[in-house]
């Protein structure tokens, strides 16, 4: 998932703090937000994040991620960006079959469109309570595969809090259809845009005995050339954390980490190299039947180091969603 072309990191920031429209605080003034026409803004004394409304939309928008602590940036193309719903096995539909972009995986789509590009618009609803602010999206896929129903409904969370470096979010899926073996795709945390490791310093994958340096991404390889992560009967790891290692005045800076805190939903995790580093997840892979939802629940931030990263994932171990009701929300 990608916008086209290559927007220069000096660029994106450079455009990152536009006039708002209109800014709103919570009654406890912890969480700002500023809302446009274009976007939804939220400020923390930790995090600044924007949430697209229109154009290349769903998750946190690319370069907007601001850890106040260091000053890092995201440094791909968004983060927990979703895509669509999919199944195993080639069919006679238009997912390329490229090697490079996609692997020797043979799959299909089952519902599009891809929601960050296709969708063009969304309209978050913005939830305060009690020293949070969340922001809803939520689309209905419009293009079935042949033989099934539009319709599935997607729906995000993304949570805000005083203090955390990090965000809750999750997704719930709510199928029309009966499928065996269906799975959705997302960036997890996001994707890397890099020349030669100029960005990042090194890749930390949990499944993984130790992190990969920067110099493993100088060339293009496919999905299933390296680095692949595929879920086995009875070998789920133990956490579930993708991870790359910002530069900040072209030293090493913090973590960017995605988690996902239930490991098994997890079915599939590419980390190759494209042009940029593809963080893809897949998740679920099960069989499903009309009116049945699925989900999964995450950590998307920054993080000091590995041992940082693993205590938190361990505080919340298992989850599968956030949930928010009358003005609190909890993970479940």
């Amino acid at each position: 998932m990608r916008t086209p072309g290559r927007i220069s990191l000096a660029l994106l920031v450079a455009t990152q703090f536009l006039l708002p429209d209109r800014a709103i605080a919570d009654p406890a003034e912890s969480v700002r937000v500023t809302e446009t026409d274009e976007y939804v803004q939220v400020d923390t004394d930790a995090l600044q994040a924007r949430v697209r409304k229109k154009g290349y939309v769903s998750g946190i928008a690319q370069g907007t991620f601001l850890d106040r602590k260091t000053g890092a940036r995201d440094l791909g193309f968004g983060l927990h960006i979703m895509d669509f719903l999919m199944a195993p096995g080639w069919r006679d539909d238009d997912y390329p079959r490229d090697l490079k972009f996609h692997g020797n995986l043979p799959k299909h789509y089952v519902e599009g469109p891809q929601i960050c590009t296709q969708a063009k618009k969304l309209d978050p609803e913005i939830v305060r309570g009690k020293d949070f602010v969340a922001v809803r999206l939520k689309y209905r896929f419009t293009k079935p595969a042949a033989g099934l129903k539009a319709g599935s409904l997607w729906e995000q969370t993304l949570v805000f809090q005083p203090h955390m470096r990090y965000i809750l979010s999750s997704e719930k899926i709510t199928s029309v259809n009966d499928v065996d073996d269906l799975f959705y795709r997302i960036d997890m945390p996001g994707h890397v845009r890099h020349r030669q490791g100029d960005t990042f310093t090194q890749v930390y994958l949990s499944y993984r005995d130790k992190p990969i340096p920067a110099a493993e991404f100088t060339a293009d390889f496919a999905p299933d050339a390296k680095f692949l992560y595929q879920r086995q009967e009875g070998k789920v790891p133990r956490r579930m954390i993708r991870a790359y290692q910002v530069k900040v005045d072209d030293k090493a800076g913090p973590w960017l980490a995605g988690m996902t805190l239930d490991p098994a939903e997890v079915s599939e995790g590419w980390c190759h190299q494209r042009g940029y580093i593809c963080f893809i997840e897949e998740l679920h892979q099960k069989k499903v039947k009309a009116g049945e939802s699925f989900g999964a629940a995450y950590v998307v931030g920054f993080f000091d180091d590995i041992a940082e990263m693993e205590k938190v994932y361990d505080r919340h171990r298992g989850a599968r969603a956030v949930l928010i009701n009358e003005g609190t929300f909890r993970l479940e």
